[in-house]
Parts: structure tokens; sequence; C-alpha cells
């Protein structure tokens, strides 16, 4: 017999934790391989995890509830087979751990940790943040599994403001140990940016309390730091689409009964979107620190709301798509994200997103980047207004406003204007004799 370990899988790009919102085993239960052994939520997608064996549950690692990073042991399974059981002591690390671990020790010598064996390993996202914001590890207080620093350890001391830095270590004391300095409990209570980072609501008679899901939290979280990394610019064009109305009205019908599902005009849109984008590739592109990645592939990832949650599944090789293909994915995404069976697979590869606004009647909007994207576009609703025409002619056209998100650290507004221009051209030109749904 050995014993194996299963660990948090990454169910997502961008994804570097998990939440296990229930175990679907207990401590004792035999599972095949490939059999559901709980289920995990992202900020990305719900989820559940396969077992990588075929044995007995030996041991249940994770709690409900409880938030592990990626590559966290969160059980461990009893197999049959040669060797002998792994040994108990410290838990094997993963490669992102180990090789995270290595460029801590590396860059400086660290002091001895007073408390959690885990404190000092940290994962390659917390070791990016503390970079970036320039944030001393040592004097930063874990809330994670023995005091390990999570991400959001170090996101609440960003949004507080007080970020303990390496020149406000305490200096060493030569010989005065006379009165105790005021300095030496700031300097050692990292828990105090933390309380402030929450704020004090007080609760009156008939209020509701509702508890924050792991989902939302992990949402939180993630636009959090896209707000906080990401330079957020915003731009705007109107595009009038009375012929692409004309056009998609005269054929649904034909369409639904012949396919199955709608052909909504958001379908058109995506398609608009990926013409663009591939004559714009610095559009899809995404920045990686000292270097900006310019995407091959065209993946549009769309946002699918349920009434508690936002889940952003993807369209692969948009670009190569006919409309009634697009049409097809974008029914069948949705219908997974509302029947709970979305996979790690369909939210992963996304190098833009396109979001929906105008399905719940919004005209105008800025949306947040889907990190680490470079840009998300707002598609808001189609509606009737008085435009002039070009021969000074009032006349009644059906029009949308098309709402761009940009990263300005990658894009700049004269790219985007470009960007945004073609694909009102494009939209504004579709007609049953030039725009082929096939």
């Amino acid at each position: 017999m050995a014993i194996e370990q299963i660990t948090m899988p990454q169910l997502g790009e961008s994804v570097t934790e998990g939440t296990i919102s229930k175990w679907l085993v207990s401590v004792g239960d035999k599972v095949n391989k490939y059999d559901p052994i709980a289920e995990v939520m992202t900020d990305k997608v719900n989820a559940e995890v396969p077992s990588s064996f075929t044995g007995v549950i030996k041991e249940l690692i994770a709690a409900e509830g409880e938030t592990l990073p990626v590559g966290s042991v969160i059980c461990t399974i009893e197999v049959e087979g040669e060797g002998t059981a792994a040994p108990e002591a410290p838990a094997a690390e993963t490669k992102q751990e180990e090789a995270a671990k290595a460029e801590t020790t590396t860059a400086a010598p660290a002091p001895k940790k007073p408390a959690g064996a885990n404190k000092g390993r940290y994962s390659p996202a917390v070791l990016r943040l503390a970079q970036e914001h320039n944030i001393d590890l040592e004097q930063v207080q874990g809330t994670g599994m023995g005091g390990r620093i999570t991400r959001k350890d170090l996101l609440k001391l960003i949004e507080s403001g007080n970020i303990p830095t390496a020149d406000q270590k305490p200096a060493a004391q030569p010989a005065v140990e006379a009165a105790p300095a005021p300095e030496v409990p700031k300097a050692e209570a990292p828990a105090a940016p933390k309380q402030a980072a929450a704020p004090n609501v007080p609760v009156r008679p008939g209020d509701v309390e509702i508890p924050v899901t792991p989902v939302r939290k992990a949402i939180a979280a993630n636009m959090l730091r896209s707000k906080h990394e990401a330079p957020h610019a915003w731009t705007m064009v109107e595009v009038d689409v009375t012929n692409l109305v004309a056009y998609r009205d005269s054929i649904k019908d034909e369409f639904k009964k012949r396919e199955g599902f709608n052909l909504t005009y958001f379908a058109f849109f995506i398609k608009a979107v990926a013409q663009a984008l591939k004559e714009f590739p610095q559009i899809n592109s995404m920045w990686a620190g000292d270097k900006i990645v310019q995407k091959k592939d065209i993946n549009i990832s769309i946002a699918v709301a349920t009434e508690d949650a936002l889940f952003v599944p993807v369209i692969k090789h948009a670009d190569e798509k006919s409309i009634k293909g697009i049409a097809r994915e974008i029914a069948e995404l949705a219908a997974k994200v509302r029947s709970g069976k979305l996979r790690p697979e369909d939210m992963q590869g996304g190098t833009f997103t396109v979001n929906n606004t105008g399905s719940f009647g919004s005209v105008q909007s800025m949306g947040i980047i889907n990190y680490p994207q470079a840009a998300i576009l707002q598609v808001e609703a189609i509606v009737k207004r008085p435009v002039v025409m070009n021969n000074g002619m009032i006349a009644v056209r059906d029009m949308v406003n098309l709402c761009m998100s940009l990263d300005h650290r990658v894009l700049d507004g004269l790219i985007c204007g470009r960007f945004l221009a073609r694909v009102k051209e494009i939209l504004e030109n579709i007609s049953k004799d030039n725009t082929p749904i096939y």
C-alpha cells in the first residue's frame, strides 16, 4: 500500500487559489480514479475535483470553506501498489512552491521566523505583489495555514495604504534597554492594517446581514487586484446597427427552427470583435511585468451571470468560427454556467473579454478588466434614437454604445480608437449580401 496526495488543481488561467466548498467523500470511502471527491470554487469557476487515484480516502487535510493555494495538498488517499507509504513528515512541496522558496532564499538572507513553519513559503503571486509594491514579507503576518502569507493578505495591506517596507524595520538596538521604544509595537503588530481594511458598519434593527460566499470573496479579490495593478482608461463609440437588427430579425425564426438555438445579436458582435482583433493584434495582449505578450490565438471570454456570481467562459479561436458557430457556443456555455456543469477547461485561455451588459438594459458602463488581459468591451443595449443622417434629415435608427476599458500599461488611446472604429465599420456594414451566417 502507498499513500498518495491530491492537490488543489488550477481551475483557470491566472487562478492562484481555490476554496473547498463541499467534500463529496469522507475518510474511509473507497473511490475510483476520476470520481469526484470535492467541489471547489474560485473567482472563475465552480467545479468538481476528480480523484487522481483508485483507493481509500485516508485524510481530508483541507476543511470545507478553507481557501488554499494551487498545488496545496487537500487530502491523502491510500492506493494499492508497490512501495511504502509516503513519509508523514512535511508534505511534498509542489514544483511551484519549491521554485518560489528557492527564489525567496536567494533574494535575501531571511531571518528565522518566530511563528508558522509555512510563513516563509511564498507563492509566485505573493512574491510578485511584494516586489511590485515593495512589501517586506518579514513584517507581514499571514492568515493561511501555518501562518502562510496569502495574496489576500497583501491585497488588504495595499488597500489600507499601510505597507510595511524594509526601511520600516526597527533597527537593532545597541545597548540601551531602558525605555521601550514606541515604534516597536507598530512594527510587530501587522494585524492593525487588516482591521482597518474592514469598515465598521453599524447594524440597525431591520438590517439584513448577508454572509460573503467564497465565490464572492474570490471575485472581490480578483477585481481588487485588477484595479490596483492595471491603470484603467475608458473610451466609447456609438454604432448604427439598423441594418444588423433588420437582417437578424428577418432570419431568426427560420434559424431557430433549423438549428434549435437562438441567433442572438451578441453573436454578431463577437464575430466583429474577433475580426478586428485579427487586424489589430496589439489589443489581444497581456502585461507580463518586464514584457508584453501578444497572443496568437483569439479566444473571447464572455461574462455569464447567475443569481450570486459571475463566470467568464471562453469561446476558443473565435476568429475561425462562423456566426452560427459562435451563437452555438454562446448558448452552450451559458447553459453550462446556469446548470453548474462548467468545466475548468471552459474557463481557460481567454485573451479578450466581451461583456453583454445591454442584456439588462445598460446603455453605458465602465467594465473592470479581466486580469491579466489588456482590455474589456461592454456591448450596451440597442435602442432607437433620432439620428441626423448625411443628407441632413433626421431618422429613427437602432443605435448601440460600445464601451471599452483598457490597461494603459499595454494599450494607448490611438490603437484602441482605431480598433473600435474598425468594429464599428464591420457592424454598420452587416447585411444579407455580405455577411454569411454559416
